[in-house]
């Protein structure tokens, strides 16, 4: 019976962090950790398949046996929407759909995360379409031209929200006047609130709870905001503004710290508080060599911080630099210089270790520690990327400029 075959392919996708998966931007906790443990190997990771991908530094989100993947079509302005089976990469749908036209430099594909929840997967194209999809048969549910609903322009390299499912709303920073962050009904596609007057950047949010309150942290072109998820009402603000206008690394929280950077301010631990029953927040430090690209930080422990920053303009040479810091002071403890030339990303799995995919398609293994830059393992396993990978049931989903490839690990 169609119906029930329908239903039971839904409810394999049903769940938004079901265990093993990697249901959105920066996994089941969006904070670049998995609770997968990754052994050092002796021999390059098994290749288990490849298949061709479209342009763009969108990464792959995995749930429900599927791995799902938005990429531009090769000399058209349209962008595609692709299922494939997690285990062998036999594709199981792909919807191609129209944009507006665009250019830019560093490529001209998608840049957002896709993000996974009851059955639905949530894209945010370039050109700021938002669109709901039935995870099951690749059915469109709904859709949100952002920059039209909202009036709000496009940025120089294109929208790059990877969108936050929370509760029973998505969220994405568009950027328009009163209506920089807005979060619509994910069932529905209805406008549930809008906040702020901020540009967008090219960041992507966070959510969680701190001191009793429920935040949504975003970090636009003006500052990190904290916003009420219920209704978009602000709870603090933090004066964060990059002189080129590229905001992009997400915020990480690291207990009562959140650390924010741009590559012309540097980094920023921004320490979590309550004022008058509320959610506040003040400065704890700032560090302007910190100055983070694109890479999102990663936390181990409460006490250190791994990020990946990049050469502060106007230098004509481009360096990406791992560096361990106290989350507590943003003192640096030790640096690696050449993990790629803007980028490279970080996850830390389920025993603390860390992996680094590098710009040039090196896989490393890191024992993460205070004193000194301690490498386990290290393979080569695909061509350039910015994508960030997808860690899920023991295997490694990696996209570079021309493949999708899953890689065992465990």
């Amino acid at each position: 019976m169609p119906w029930l075959r329908s239903l039971v392919l839904g409810l394999l996708c049903s769940s938004f962090a079901a265990a093993g998966d990697w249901p959105q931007w920066l996994g089941p906790n969006r904070d670049g950790s998995s609770p997968e443990k990754v052994a050092a190997w002796n021999q390059p990771p098994k290749v288990l398949w490849r298949q061709p991908a479209g342009e763009g530094n969108s990464g792959p989100i995995v749930a429900g046996g599927r791995v799902f993947l938005l990429a531009k079509v090769k000399d058209q302005d349209k962008e595609q929407v692709q299922a494939f089976d997690a285990d062998n990469g036999t594709p199981i749908w792909s919807v191609q759909y129209d944009r507006p036209a665009f250019k830019s430099l560093y490529g001209n594909g998608p840049r957002a995360t896709p993000a996974i929840s009851d059955g639905r997967l949530y894209t945010f194209g370039i050109t700021g379409l938002l669109i709901c999809w039935d995870t099951a048969t690749g059915k469109e549910l709904w859709r949100s031209d952002t920059l039209k609903q909202f009036h709000a322009n496009n940025l120089f390299f294109g929208m790059s929200c990877s969108p936050l499912v929370e509760g029973n709303q998505v969220l994405v920073n568009v950027g328009a006047k009163g209506a920089s962050v807005v979060a619509l009904d994910k069932e529905k596609g209805t406008l549930a609130w809008r906040s702020q007057d901020d540009r967008a950047s090219y960041s992507s949010p966070i959510a969680f709870d701190q001191g009793g309150a429920r935040q949504v942290v975003f970090l636009t072109q003006q500052g990190v905001i904290s916003l009420n998820p219920s209704d978009g009402s602000l709870y603090w603000r933090f004066p964060l503004v990059d002189k080129l206008f590229e905001s992009s690394t997400t915020p990480m929280r690291s207990g009562d710290v959140v650390l924010a950077s741009s590559i012309t301010y540097g980094s920023a631990g921004i320490k979590l508080q309550t004022k008058d029953g509320k959610p506040n927040a003040t400065e704890l430090w700032k560090n302007d060599a910190l100055t983070s690209y694109f890479s999102t930080p990663v936390a181990v422990g409460l006490d250190y911080t791994y990020l990946v920053t990049g050469t502060k303009p106007p230098s004509l040479t481009n360096v990406a630099t791992l560096h361990c810091i106290e989350t507590k002071t943003g003192k640096e403890l030790w640096s690696r210089q050449k993990v790629g030339k803007y980028h490279a990303s970080l996850l830390r799995t389920g025993d603390d270790k860390l992996l680094m995919m590098e710009e040039a398609g090196e896989l490393v293994l890191l024992d993460p520690g205070a004193k000194e830059y301690r490498e386990l393992a290290r393979s080569k396993v695909s061509g350039e990327t910015w994508a960030h990978p997808a860690l899920a049931n023991g295997k490694l989903y990696v996209r570079d400029g021309k493949e999708l490839i899953c890689l065992q690990l465990n």
